[in-house]
């Protein structure tokens, strides 16, 4: 049996654990993210001296991550990880090879690998929370994309304003802040004195509440829509805050019946799923991501 050492890096804490080959997580914890890269790299080595028994170091990252060139570009709440050259930073430190992943990528291939998409080749992977983030499939592998924003949904146009002449994408209309900012502009109260799993839990005693609930689910099956017709996937997988919600598929589906009502030209139903993988995610993907470079 093999066992990596993985992490999933985050903008508040750095989660970690031993995985074996058949996804199973051992010894779990976390430390606080560090200030900067030096001490990330000195964190990062403590544990390995505590856990050297390992095949390989596998790291779950934000960004766009260069798992080939070791670089990651973009930007995110770590800005000391954008630039330099982690992988081969970290595996001459350490003597192991280092293998790196985007986050969002990670948590699809956990699914891809032992979870609801264990079973397909070819699926999306969406991301809702404070944005729209996710992934995409292609022989169960992550399609990175020529500039690695492969899977950036988030970034989609949802809606054009006549009124105020802008554009809206998938993010600024269809995420669970979108929810929070829109009651909270509605009720004229600051949105940050509001709790966006409230809003959803008291959705049917409140209209304002429902309004912008509903205005979520309709953006989500529109977003579902599109992604079914434009890389027709055989399976669309839903992770993040929301998807612990219970609801969440009959809602989705209810909006997704408005829309095959009305344009009855389309015909292929998006197959949705929510993610089974919680906290260890990304972890979990992040050592398939390096079973799948080197084994």
């Amino acid at each position: 049996m093999k066992k990596y050492l993985a992490f999933d890096v985050g903008g508040t804490s750095v989660k970690y654990a031993i995985v074996d080959n058949n996804g199973k997580v051992f010894n779990a914890s976390k430390f606080k993210t560090p200030d900067t890269l030096e001490k990330m790299y000195k964190e990062i080595k403590y544990v390995y001296d505590n856990n050297s028994d390992v095949d390989g170091l596998a790291l779950s990252m934000p960004g766009a991550v260069d798992s080939d060139g070791g670089v990651i570009y973009g930007s995110s709440a770590i800005d000391y990880i954008h630039g330099p050259n982690i992988k081969n930073e970290l595996s001459r430190l350490i003597g192991k090879l280092v293998e790196l992943e985007n986050d969002a990528n990670c948590a699809a291939l956990a699914e891809v690998w032992k979870g609801a998409a264990k079973s397909e080749n070819d699926c999306c992977f969406i991301v809702s929370g404070t944005g729209i983030g996710g992934a995409v499939i292609k022989n169960r592998h992550i399609h990175h994309g020529n500039a690695l924003h492969g899977g950036e949904f988030g970034y989609m146009i949802i809606r054009y304003s006549p009124h105020d002449q802008k554009y809206y994408t998938w993010s600024d209309d269809g995420s669970t802040v979108a929810v929070v900012k829109g009651v909270a502009s509605e009720l004229g109260v600051d949105f940050k004195t509001l709790d966006g799993k409230e809003i959803f839990d008291n959705a049917d005693k409140n209209a304002v509440y429902q309004k912008y609930v509903d205005k979520f689910y309709r953006t989500l099956a529109m977003g579902i829509y599109n992604l079914q017709y434009a890389y027709d996937p055989s399976m669309i997988v839903i992770g993040g805050a929301v998807s612990i919600r219970p609801e969440l598929i009959e809602k989705i589906n209810e909006q997704l019946d408005i829309i095959f009502n009305q344009l009855t030209h389309a015909k292929v139903r998006p197959n949705i799923k929510v993610c089974e993988f919680g906290n260890d995610a990304n972890m979990i993907g992040a050592v398939y991501h390096y079973m799948q470079r080197h084994e």
